[in-house]
């Protein structure tokens, strides 16, 4: 199997996609993607809290 990219204009998609969707379904498939969306960037929100030696009073932790 062989993959194809295609960049299509807004104007024309609505062709595009007729033409595929017309095609024998076993021969093709289709993975379409919006580049809109594809293009930003993955944005990492983790937060890493070191708590190696600190020891955890519960006494202190009900008092708060």
């Amino acid at each position: 199997m062989k993959t194809i990219r295609l960049d299509v204009e807004d104007s024309i998609f609505d062709n595009v996609m007729y033409f595929l969707n017309n095609l024998p379904k076993k021969d093709i498939k289709l993975n379409i993607e919006n580049t809109k969306d594809s293009n930003k960037k993955n944005k990492l929100n983790a937060i890493s809290i070191k708590t190696k030696g600190f020891k955890f009073d519960r006494e202190e932790a009900h008092a708060r």
